[in-house]
């Protein structure tokens, strides 16, 4: 008997911690696994779907089928229309309930146009590889697989949720205000905002996002005297533009660096002329050694961790760019469709340790914070300064952007069985 003790101590410490589910979490997630080859035929389905983000019929073949998806769940599902902005639109599903309202955000659309060589999915046992594979469909295909395990559960019946799916994440239409309008307005009304891009992994472990840094544009114009170089610098002629722009950059170079911030420059030219065309993407440029440069312009990004961050910064910049040479002159205009900065919060946090909750009771490691320079912008900054927000939800994987885009299939019965509890367990949290 007193050997038998220590060994019965040591199988109930040993017990998984699954064993801390309720018996509806329980059926969730063997909902979830019972349906892991629906929900990777549900995924091949929308990859081999081309939704571009200018493939304007391609989105909205997308949204038709998730609308398939959810509508049998009882979600009202509209389509808002954005031609205005030049893109398609995008899917907005409501499921009204007594409980807190729960934000869920994907995006429809992918970076890989018809024109696009990598438009198929193929799998290779539990690897995957396609267009928006996990960029975003993968997130899709876990959120549609989490509320069918909430149906399955009877979970999902008084759950308040609201679910948007951008159609132009990766090519924002313009002006934003109206291309994040609608999620903007579902921000504000929610109590919890969960957005399912992919999930970040660090040294093989899954990590919480609770801060993703801001994306803005920024053109640099610089402006001189021309003539012959003999007399470049000197007290008629001063430098020209070209060394204008060039002190300025390396101004930001030197003066600027602190942790959570970056600014580059992507395209830059200078002579006499020097124009970037209407995109912004290309410029152009001539000139002879022996004249002194009349123009250069530069394009790059600014990505900040907090609004604070990003308007102390932007201000540092204007100062830079107005110490100018003698007879030059410059202009710095920061773009106006940028994506704003999800600051880390407590609120965030908090929302984290409900995840982590929910991974102790699966028997999952405990999901640490990612440092959110290792993460981009993505359309949960629009509501973040309105609702406690977690970001990177979706399947895990890699080559995001990229021809050979892959996930993880494993991941998904995980991030499903993860979100299902945890939309359940905030939709039913009392109001503080």
């Amino acid at each position: 008997m007193r050997l038998l003790l220590p060994l019965l101590a040591l199988l109930l410490f040993a017990a998984p911690a699954q064993a801390q589910l309720s018996g509806e979490e329980r059926r969730m997630a063997a909902a979830v696994d019972a349906e892991q080859d629906r929900t990777i035929a549900l995924l091949e389905r929308l990859v081999n779907q081309n939704s571009g983000s200018l493939n304007l019929e391609g989105v909205r073949a997308v949204g038709e089928m998730m609308r398939a998806e959810l509508e049998p769940l009882g979600f009202t599902v509209r389509w808002a229309d954005m031609r205005e902005t030049g893109r398609a639109g995008h899917l907005i599903a409501t499921h009204p309930g007594r409980g807190r309202n729960v934000l869920l955000i994907a995006h429809l659309d992918t970076v890989f146009e018809p024109d696009s060589p990598f438009q198929r999915f193929t799998r290779q046992g539990n690897r995957a590889t396609g267009p928006g594979v996990g960029d975003d469909k993968g997130g899709m295909v876990v959120i549609v697989a989490a509320l069918r395990a909430m149906q399955a559960a009877g979970t999902l019946r008084n759950a308040n949720i609201t679910i948007v799916l951008t159609g132009d994440e990766e090519r924002t239409g313009s002006p934003i205000a109206v291309a994040r309008r609608d999620l903007i307005e579902a921000g504000r009304v929610a109590d919890f905002a969960l957005e399912f891009e992919n999930l970040a992994r660090n040294d093989g472990r899954d990590m919480g996002s609770i801060a993703r840094r801001s994306s803005t544009n920024w053109t640099l114009t610089a402006r001189g005297r021309t003539g012959h170089s003999s007399g470049v610098c000197g007290e008629t002629m001063g430098c020209g533009a070209i060394y204008e722009l060039v002190r300025i950059l390396d101004a930001f170079r030197r003066e600027l660096p602190e942790p959570n911030l970056t600014y580059n420059v992507g395209v830059m030219a200078g002579g006499t002329p020097a124009a970037l065309d209407e995109t912004g993407f290309r410029a152009s440029a001539s000139g002879k050694t022996n004249v002194v440069a009349a123009a250069a312009v530069a394009r790059g990004d600014l990505r900040s961790l907090t609004p604070e961050q990003d308007a102390r910064v932007r201000a540092q910049m204007q100062a830079i760019v107005a110490q100018h040479l003698p007879n030059t002159s410059a202009e710095l205009v920061f773009g106006e469709d940028g994506y704003p900065p999800m600051a880390p919060t407590e609120g965030n946090r908090a929302l984290l340790a409900r995840l982590n909750g929910v991974n102790r009771d699966l028997g999952l490691p405990e999901m640490p914070e990612l440092d959110p320079s290792r993460r981009g912008a993505a359309d949960s900054a629009f509501v973040a300064a309105d609702v406690d927000t977690l970001a990177g939800l979706g399947a895990a994987g890699g080559g995001s952007h990229a021809e050979g885009e892959w996930v993880d299939l494993e991941s998904l019965p995980r991030q499903a069985k993860r979100a299902a509890i945890l939309i359940t367990r905030l939709t039913r949290e009392r109001r503080r």
